[in-house]
This record gives structure tokens, C-alpha cells and sequence, in this order.
């Protein structure tokens, strides 16, 4: 008899021990704890964590992270228009979370993750003449949500944008999945080329995961990566703390790390 353990329980404590400030938080306590016992390395242990707290929400860190994590070229708005009269390529957004119920709107809206893939998946379809799909259902740590993002994705893109979706699919989990449930609707429906919309620090998680479903069935996945910065390292400001360079910085470690587990 086989066990198959389910470690979905565990992670959101894995993830909050993981990313960023947690583990310069570890490092600065462990290192105050050697200082106030006049052990050796305390002082620099301290140190060390303090510098890396701060680097942790600067742009400079998320950039060059992204970087070092190998970093995708964007989608020239030339190659775009040069796909109008192909018959046989589809634009797939990935989902990045929803809100299930915003209080102004009435309604479930995009996440800003969301939102920005939504946005640039509407505009390649537009300028490319490739009709929409999403693909995205209730996450495994979404456990508030009651309804797939696919859902309330496929109204906002038909209310908002003007743009039904072709596609829909709404019972993936995570990106596996949305490469598992989503390419067999699209090879039915005779699509060869896939335009893959999801935000740069993902894309190489999704190629993995897509790729090697979309080989069998003849389909090939064209990157279309959204977030990228032109320069991270420009200004004063790019090296002070910032609400976009930590969460920067935690997507990219993030990434990485559901990559290292083969998620």
C-alpha cells in the first residue's frame, strides 16, 4: 500500500520561514543572542542581517536576482503585429490570484499580479488578431476563495476589456496544472502556437511545465513575459527600501524555490 503525504498543510509555514525578511530576522536574533553572550561573530552575524534586510526590499536586489535567475526577453511589438493572419495561435494568461470579493465592485477582481497579465494578454490578442484563454482555478493555499479565478477573470475581461475569453479553464491548482488542463482544450481547438503570458519571474517555471506538455501535441509556446524593468540600478531610490522591491525580491525567491522543489 502506498502513502502519499500532503504537504500543502505545511506550506504556507515553509514560505514564511523561507522568504525575505524571515531569514535575515533568524540570522540578526541568532547573531544578537552571540553578541549578548560575548560570543564571537555576533557582531558581524548582526551586521550581515541588517544589510541583507535592507537590500531585500530595494529594486537593485529584485533586479539582480531576476537576473542571476536568468532573466526572459520581452516580446518585440514588431514579432506581435507579424502574427496577424496565422489562424492557428492563442494567447493563454496564467492566473496569479484573484480577490474573491471586493466590497466597491461588488464582485471578485484580479489580484495586481492578475491584472497586469490580464492586461498585456488582452493586448497582444488584440494587436496579434489571436483569440484569449485564461487558465486558472483555486489555488492550493486559496482556501478563502470559493470561486476559480477563470471565473471571475472570464467577467472582468468581457465587462472591462470587451474581450470574452475563448477559454476559461478553472480547475487547476498551480502551474502544472494549468499546463495539464489548458493544452489539450487548446489542441482541439487546432491551436500551434501558444502565446504564454505570465510575469517574468514565473516564466520559467511555466515554460518548464508547459513545454513539456506541449511537445506531444504538437504545440509551440512562444514566452510572453510581464514586469520586466528596462534597468533596476538607475537612481538613488532603486537602492532604498521599497513596497515594489520587496515584493520583488520575495516573487523571485519564491520562484526559485517552487523550481528547486519541481512544483
Amino acid at each position: 500500500m502506498s502513502f502519499a503525504f500532503d504537504y500543502s498543510g505545511f506550506k504556507p509555514l515553509l514560505l514564511a520561514a523561507l522568504l525575505p525578511p524571515a531569514p535575515m530576522l533568524l540570522l540578526a536574533a541568532w547573531g544578537g543572542w552571540r553578541l549578548k553572550r560575548n560570543r564571537r561573530g555576533g557582531g558581524w552575524m548582526l551586521g550581515l542581517a541588517l544589510a541583507l534586510t535592507w537590500l531585500s526590499a530595494t529594486d537593485v536586489a529584485g533586479e539582480l536576482l531576476s537576473r542571476l535567475a536568468g532573466q526572459p526577453e520581452p516580446l518585440n511589438p514588431a514579432q506581435v503585429v507579424a502574427l496577424r493572419g496565422q489562424k492557428d495561435g492563442a494567447v493563454l494568461v496564467l492566473g496569479g490570484g484573484v480577490r474573491g470579493y471586493v466590497p466597491e465592485f461588488g464582485y471578485g477582481r484580479p489580484s495586481q499580479l492578475t491584472g497586469e497579465r490580464l492586461a498585456y494578454g488582452v493586448w497582444l490578442a488584440r494587436r496579434s488578431g489571436w483569440p484569449l484563454g485564461f487558465s486558472g482555478g483555486i489555488g492550493w493555499m486559496a482556501t478563502e476563495l470559493h470561486q476559480s479565478e477563470a471565473s471571475i477573470i472570464a467577467r472582468v475581461a468581457a465587462q472591462d476589456y470587451g474581450l470574452p475569453l475563448r477559454w476559461a479553464e478553472g480547475s487547476s491548482r498551480d502551474t502544472r496544472e494549468n499546463a495539464a488542463n489548458t493544452l489539450p482544450l487548446l489542441a482541439q481547438a487546432g491551436v500551434k502556437q501558444v502565446l504564454l503570458v505570465t510575469h517574468e519571474e514565473h516564466m520559467r517555471r511555466a515554460l518548464r511545465a508547459f513545454e513539456a506538455r506541449a511537445a506531444p501535441l504538437g504545440i509551440r509556446v512562444v514566452p510572453a513575459p510581464v514586469g520586466l524593468r528596462p534597468d533596476g540600478a538607475t537612481s538613488f531610490d532603486d537602492w532604498c527600501p521599497s513596497t515594489d522591491g520587496f515584493q520583488r525580491v520575495r516573487y523571485v525567491v519564491y520562484e526559485t524555490l517552487a523550481l528547486w522543489a519541481g512544483r
